[in-house]
């Protein structure tokens, strides 16, 4: 793992999360990527030719290593971590962490623990019984800047996982907006 993606994991698992003012929100230059409900793959695809998802780690993670907001959100059970940085053109656009319950990992969410080099998103978002919910932000102050980050529980057949997004500095979240 290089060591600028190993930055912005720590960094990530170091985030200040806090429920934002959805109004003020949305009024903000970031806010619509911050509360996009949906798939971020498909938003962040929207601005590239080409798109790659690049593996940084997985692993087991036991309950006790849960911080009290993650149980919270996902419950207090063992998760697999997967841990990715999401890529347009070559150009790292976002670092992502993911918390996956084995719960969710049963059943019809099995096919999450063979995802590879996919997109999180790219499966999750095609299912009927999908959704986002438990939105917070964060600022996070890098050597280079402060880059926003975004952290929300996404249910699969009413089963919970947590994904962690840290905005890079040359994701599009921080230029022109493409329409959709």
């Amino acid at each position: 793992m290089s060591d600028l993606n190993q930055t912005y994991l720590a960094a990530l698992k170091q985030a200040r999360w806090e429920r934002p003012d959805i109004a003020a929100l949305k009024r903000s230059q970031h806010g619509s990527w911050l509360l996009e409900s949906h798939s971020m793959t498909a938003r962040l695809k929207r601005h590239c030719q080409r798109f790659d998802v690049d593996v940084v780690n997985v692993y087991q993670l036991t309950p006790d290593k849960l911080t009290t907001d993650e149980v919270a959100l996902i419950g207090h059970e063992a998760c697999v971590v997967r841990e990715v940085i999401l890529k347009g053109d070559g150009h790292a656009w976002v670092c992502g962490r993911t918390l996956l319950p084995a719960s969710t990992l049963e059943g019809q969410g099995g096919y999450l623990n063979a995802l590879g080099a996919v997109p999180l998103g790219q499966h999750v978002f095609k299912q009927r019984a999908s959704r986002r919910d438990a939105i917070e932000v964060a600022e996070v102050t890098m050597p280079t800047g402060g880059l926003q980050a975004r952290r929300s529980r996404l249910w699969l057949h009413n089963r919970p996982m947590l994904v962690a997004e840290l905005f890079l500095p040359d994701s599009p979240m921080y230029g022109k907006e493409i329409p959709a």
